[in-house]
């Protein structure tokens, strides 16, 4: 495959992820700056995708993007092995994540998730079997276990994973309005699930609330960390199949990300990265708000979005909460206690964890997740 081609099909991918045709013209601006032929491409092959509806019309880039003549659309009622589809629960640019009831030997509702149809690429493939064998090395409460795994009639790959029922873990403590020290609870699970994955050489690289829900086990909150898709691996290989790093693509999302993997490249990312993004969701825990915007960063540019997580410093906690005005005395409640002591609460040790662990550079951070909890 030469290489614009390759080019062009990771940008399409990547394009295909965004939920919202906004969301796709800011990538697109982003990536293609003044290239008009490489811009004028690919709003062509979108323009297919989207006449195509649920099927990727074979775009003339790709080889790689197979249709079957007889297409099978799955949704609910379809059964897939000893799987029966109950109803879609998500989905994203590539895969279709749909809650299912496993029939043989037991009965248990799962979660299955299946490669769209016209998605399976080999970079695809490759991505998504490296989702599947990331949680498949690892045995913790807190990580959502990989069931099964195989491939439909059309040869199409899915895997089933534990049912995760629940909320991100921001929402669920501010719909309970949990308390500093109840939501200090719940980041230290997530800590010991992070420092697992890590000890099995796994590093998630895109924590974030989305990614780690709460569910109820026995009436106790329990968070589950989700989503190992764009995992890396420090010491063994997740899939035998290549993987190429998305073109002009930072990976991971830009409010949660560290500052090394503001870069073009993950070539030098290590479990310090997850580290970072852990200072953020406590930082978001305890303010009810992340250091850098997520809306302000994606308005930034992609440029200057790469300056402020490199270069600029988040102020601390206890500063933030004493600029958020009228809002403050909402984000108190929603931690069942007043402005003053939620600014008392987390003035000192807290202050002192968050910043050090969203330290730019990384040597000054923890050096472990065990550390930081």
């Amino acid at each position: 495959m030469g290489k614009r081609r390759q080019d062009i099909e990771l940008i399409l991918l990547e394009a295909l992820e965004k939920q919202t045709p906004a969301e796709r013209t800011i990538f697109l601006d982003q990536v293609c700056g003044d290239d008009v032929r490489m811009r004028a491409e690919l709003e062509s092959l979108l323009g297919s995708h989207a006449q195509a509806g649920d099927f990727l019309q074979t775009p003339p880039l790709a080889q790689d993007f197979c249709l079957d003549e007889t297409p099978v659309v799955e949704g609910p009622g379809t059964v897939i092995g000893r799987y029966k589809l109950l109803q879609k629960i998500g989905e994203g640019g590539m895969a279709v994540v749909y809650m299912a009831e496993q029939t043989e030997p037991i009965r248990r509702k799962v979660a299955l998730k299946i490669i769209k149809l016209g998605m399976d690429t080999r970079q695809v493939i490759a991505r998504f079997e490296a989702e599947r064998q990331a949680p498949a090395l690892m045995d913790h409460p807190c990580i959502a276990k990989v069931l099964d795994a195989g491939a439909t009639e059309t040869g199409r790959p899915y895997f089933v994973m534990e049912l995760v029922t629940g909320v991100s873990i921001t929402e669920y403590c501010d719909k309970n309005s949990l308390s500093t020290k109840d939501r200090l609870g719940l980041f230290l699970q997530v800590c010991q699930a992070v420092q697992h994955a890590h000890q099995k050489g796994i590093i998630h690289r895109d924590l974030k609330p989305s990614n780690v829900m709460v569910t109820h086990h026995d009436g106790k909150p329990v968070p589950k960390v989700i989503d190992f898709g764009i995992a890396k691996a420090t010491n063994q290989t997740l899939t035998e199949k290549t993987l190429f790093t998305r073109y002009a693509h930072i990976i991971g999302t830009p409010a949660y990300m560290s500052p090394e993997q503001a870069e073009l490249s993950d070539l030098d990312i290590d479990t310090r990265s997850d580290i970072y993004s852990l200072g953020v969701l406590l930082y978001e825990l305890l303010t009810g708000t992340t250091p850098f915007s997520e809306e302000e960063l994606r308005k930034a540019g992609y440029i200057e979005m790469q300056r402020v997580i490199r270069e600029q410093e988040p102020v601390r906690p206890s500063t933030k909460l004493s600029t958020l005005g009228e809002t403050l005395t909402d984000i108190a409640k929603c931690r069942n206690c007043t402005p003053d002591l939620l600014r008392k609460a987390v003035r000192g040790d807290l202050d002192w964890i968050v910043m050090k662990s969203l330290e730019k550079d990384r040597t000054r951070r923890y050096e472990t997740v065990s550390g930081l909890a």
